[in-house]
């Protein structure tokens, strides 16, 4: 982006150019992809852990790439100026270190959000203005809440790697979250994924079936406990 230069940066600030690489045809079938689906593909080792949604409607689907920022716990200077840099339907993906003394979003971010078309924030840390963010529309996901709000001073960086509540994520990442959870899949890994999250789903769609039915093959977990040297 032009004007920013890491070389004079104090210590504690960067600021990165936003990353643009994913198309916006994977991130749209990407929408249709349950975040326990992408997580089974993923070999059930990824996700956030600790976060709640706040935007009130559980179907509200996040889905989106990673505008990853750095803060200093309590603090959302960096936040703001995000905000002038993103494009419509980029995440923010913040690790505010798991604090919740001090709320880093709230409902005058949320009108900023609602105005550059935001795609959603996830935040290791807190919010607050909880009926402004239970209105739906931006799907919020954070740590906690407290009615204590933030300050404005820094430091912090933006579009640098961070960890956010367990999950690795890199600018540009595609940022994934519903009412299981939310989970961050490689920006590298994403086409390739994508294949699996659909075939995963045309066999769940088989296996509810025959749940219903009462046909279940009672071989598939049978098997599993003879293996174990039980006698069925």
């Amino acid at each position: 982006m032009a004007g920013y230069s890491n070389e004079h940066w104090p210590a504690g600030y960067r600021i990165n150019p936003r990353v643009d690489s994913l198309p916006a045809e994977l991130i749209e079938a990407f929408r249709a992809i349950p975040v326990a689906v992408a997580g089974d593909c993923m070999g059930r080792s990824v996700g956030a852990r600790g976060l709640k949604a706040y935007h009130g409607e559980l179907s509200l689907k996040l889905c989106g790439p990673a505008f990853t920022i750095r803060i200093r716990p309590g603090d959302n200077l960096m936040v703001h100026k995000a905000l002038m840099m993103v494009e419509p339907g980029d995440v923010l993906v913040i690790d505010g270190g798991g604090d919740v003394s001090q709320a880093v979003i709230g409902g005058l971010v949320r009108t900023t959000a609602l105005r550059v078309k935001l795609g959603g924030i996830v935040i290791d840390g807190a919010v607050r203005d909880l009926e402004e963010l239970a209105e739906g529309i931006v799907p919020v996901f954070a740590a906690g809440h407290t009615h204590r709000g933030p300050s404005k001073d820094g430091p912090g960086e933006i579009n640098v790697p961070i960890a956010c509540a367990g999950l690795c994520v890199l600018p540009g990442d595609l940022v994934l979250g519903d009412a299981d959870g939310v989970i961050a899949i490689a920006a590298a890994d994403a086409a390739a994924l994508l294949p699996r999250t659909l075939a995963h789903l045309q066999r769940e769609a088989g296996i509810r079936e025959t749940n219903e039915q009462g046909t279940a093959d009672p071989e598939r977990f049978n098997a599993l406990l003879r293996a174990k040297g039980l006698p069925v």
